[in-house]
């Protein structure tokens, strides 16, 4: 794409979007250009952020970590890069360990994952793919190391990013820098680039 499809709002005199961006200034480190995009439908932006709060609070044993490494393995499966830096960034700084961060897609034979983790991650990758992997077995698995709750939980995860995976890449979504430095940093070596999301 030679622009993204629709440029982000950018405007400093509207007070709700400046609120937004400290929000997200203090969460992820900046404000994602995706978020600015949705404010240009005020509705859709809150109804985004509402939706992302509910499904990133944690209720059980499903660490923030986690949920983060959820959302990254299942944008990987749909080929979001915008979302693949988003999620890698978020998971290092909410926690995940190195050796998770560098091992995400060894998982199942790495330490650094307990076999709870993979039946998440598992679970994870077969509900991002199309057509759908979630079978028996998946499930069996999964019920083995988590409650409903937390079922419901990573669910939500997986749901919220294949919104986001779907946005970010029709809209070809400008990825910022501090995302771009995460990227590089802990997925280059695996061949991620940032595609679509750049422009000169």
């Amino acid at each position: 794409m030679k622009r993204p499809l629709v440029f982000p709002k950018s405007d400093s005199e509207d007070q709700d979007l400046q609120e937004l961006i400290a929000f997200y200034d203090e969460t992820l480190g900046f404000c994602p250009n995706s978020v600015k995009t949705m404010h240009i439908r005020p509705r859709i932006a809150y109804a985004f952020i509402e939706m992302n709060k509910a499904v990133m609070e944690n209720q059980g044993r499903v660490t923030s970590a986690l949920k983060r490494l959820i959302g990254y393995v299942t944008s990987h499966v749909t080929g979001c890069r915008y979302c693949q830096a988003h999620t890698i960034r978020a998971a290092e700084r909410y926690g995940a360990s190195q050796d998770q961060l560098d091992q995400v897609w060894s998982y199942q034979s790495s330490s650094a994952f307990t076999e709870a983790e993979k039946a998440a991650l598992d679970f994870a990758i077969a509900s991002a793919s199309v057509p759908n992997g979630v079978d028996d077995a998946i499930a069996t698995n999964l019920r083995q190391y988590w409650d409903e709750g937390e079922i419901v939980e990573m669910l939500g995860v997986i749901a919220l990013f294949g919104f986001l995976n779907r946005w970010n890449d029709s809209m070809g979504t400008e990825m910022e820098p501090g995302a771009v430095a995460s990227g590089e940093a802990l997925l280059a070596k695996d061949g991620w680039s940032v595609g679509k999301h750049q422009y000169e």
